[in-house]
C-alpha cells in the first residue's frame, strides 16, 4: 500500500498549469499609449546616418518635361532638407533619387520613391511633398487592365469622375483622401484606412459597380461611428444591401457568311445588251427622242396629278364626334332644319348691326340726336 500511495503524492504536489504565464506586464506598456500613432523619426534617434547607398529611378512621361523642370529647384529644397539627393534627367526622361552622408531617416527614400511617382502621374508638386510627411501614405491604382473594351473603360472611367467631378469630391471628402484620375491610373493621397476604400470603389467601378453605392455606404459608416454606443457593434444590419439586375443585353447581331464556291460571278449585262432585250438599240435618234420626251410628260403628268391630291386633302372635312348613348337621337332632317334656322337667326343679327354701324359710324352726336328726334316724329304720325 505505501508503494502505490507515494506516487499519488508526488503528483499532488506539482504546480498547477498557468496559461500565458509567459505574458508579464512591460513597464514602459501601459494603458495610455496609442499603440497607432506614428512617431516623429528625428537626427537623434540615428546620429551616425546610413553606411550604404541607396538609389530610386522613375522614368516620366514627355508631355510632363516642361513642368518638371520649373518645379524641380523646389523638389530639391524639400528633399535636401530631408538629407535626399535628387536628379533630373532629360535624356533619359527619367528622376532620380538616393540617400547621402546626410541621410538619417532609413524610410525617407522610400517616401521620396513615390514623391517621384507622383510626379510622374501628373500630381501637382505642392500637393505631392505632402507625401514626405509620416501621416501621409500613396497608392498608384492602375486599372487599364481591368477592362478590355476601350469604349466601356472611357465610360466607366467618366462615371468615377462624375459630372463636374462631383462623384470624386464627395469621394475625397468621405475617405479624406486626394484622389487624381490621369489615363489608365488613380493616385490617391491619405491614411492606410483612406487608400484602402478608395482603391475598393476604383476598382468595382471599373468592373461595373457604380460609386454611388459604396458612397452611401462610407456616409453611414461615418454617421455611425459618432455614436459610442455604437463602437462595440456589428454595424451590418445598419447597411445598405444592394441586389445586382440581370439586365438583357442586346443580341449581337450574326452576319452570315456566303458560302465558298470557287468559280466566279456571272458577268453583267452590258449597257448595249440592255438595249438590244428592250429594243432600244435597233431605234433612230428621232425615235429615241420621241420616246424621252413621252417619259417625260408621263412622270410630270404624275407628279400634277400628286399636287391636285395634296391640295384636296385641305377641303376633306374632319370626322364628326360620335354622339353619347344616353342622348337623344337626332335625325338627318332634323339636323338641317335646326341648323338652317341658326344660320338665318345670325344673319339677321349680324345684317342689322351692320346696317347701325355703318351709319353711325361716320356721324357726330348731333346729328345722331336728330335722327333720333325724326324717328320719334314718324312714330308718333303713325300712331295718330
Amino acid at each position: 500500500m505505501s508503494s502505490e500511495e507515494e506516487p499519488q503524492q508526488a503528483t499532488d504536489t506539482r504546480p498547477p498549469k498557468q496559461k500565458g504565464k509567459h505574458k508579464k506586464d512591460k513597464p514602459w506598456d501601459h494603458e495610455g499609449i496609442d499603440h497607432w500613432t506614428v512617431p516623429k523619426f528625428t537626427k537623434e534617434d540615428n546620429p551616425t546616418g546610413i553606411l550604404e547607398e541607396s538609389s530610386f529611378a522613375v522614368l516620366y512621361p514627355r508631355y510632363r518635361e516642361k513642368y518638371l523642370r520649373e518645379v524641380w529647384p523646389a523638389v530639391t529644397r524639400s528633399l535636401k532638407e530631408l538629407g535626399i539627393g535628387c536628379e533630373l534627367n532629360l535624356v533619359e526622361g527619367s528622376m532620380t533619387v538616393k540617400t547621402t552622408r546626410k541621410t538619417f531617416d532609413p524610410f525617407v527614400i522610400i517616401k521620396a520613391r513615390d514623391l517621384l511617382k507622383l510626379l510622374a502621374r501628373s500630381v501637382p508638386a505642392q500637393q505631392a511633398l505632402k507625401i514626405l510627411a509620416d501621416d501621409v501614405q500613396c497608392d498608384v491604382i492602375k486599372i487599364g487592365g481591368i477592362i478590355r473594351n476601350k469604349e466601356k473603360f472611357v465610360k466607366r472611367r467618366q462615371r468615377l469622375l462624375g459630372p463636374n467631378g462631383a462623384t470624386l469630391k464627395a469621394l475625397e471628402l468621405l475617405t479624406n483622401c486626394y484622389v487624381l484620375v490621369q489615363g489608365n491610373t488613380v493616385s490617391a493621397m491619405g491614411s492606410y484606412q483612406g487608400i484602402k476604400q478608395v482603391r475598393r470603389v476604383v476598382e468595382d467601378c471599373i468592373k461595373n459597380v457604380h460609386p454611388i453605392y459604396h458612397i452611401k455606404t462610407l456616409m453611414i459608416k461615418r454617421e455611425l461611428a459618432k455614436d459610442p454606443n455604437l463602437a462595440t457593434e456589428n454595424w451590418e444590419r445598419f447597411l445598405p444591401k444592394f441586389q445586382k439586375k440581370n439586365v438583357k443585353r442586346k443580341k449581337p447581331v450574326i452576319v452570315k457568311k456566303p458560302e465558298y464556291t470557287p468559280f466566279p460571278p456571272p458577268q453583267q449585262p452590258s449597257k448595249v445588251d440592255l438595249q438590244l432585250e428592250s429594243g432600244e438599240y435597233f431605234l433612230s435618234q428621232s425615235q429615241k427622242n420621241a420616246r424621252k420626251a413621252a417619259d417625260q410628260q408621263e412622270q410630270q403628268r404624275q407628279r400634277v396629278q400628286q399636287r391636285q391630291q395634296d391640295r384636296l386633302k385641305a377641303f376633306v372635312p374632319p370626322e364628326e364626334a360620335q354622339p353619347s348613348t344616353g342622348a337623344k337621337p337626332v335625325t338627318d332632317a332634323d339636323d338641317g332644319l335646326q341648323g338652317l334656322a341658326q344660320n338665318l337667326k345670325k344673319q339677321s343679327s349680324a345684317g342689322k348691326r351692320q346696317r347701325v354701324l355703318s351709319t353711325d359710324a361716320f356721324m357726330v352726336p348731333e346729328a345722331q340726336q336728330q335722327l333720333k328726334t325724326q324717328d320719334e316724329h314718324r312714330k308718333k304720325k303713325r300712331r295718330i
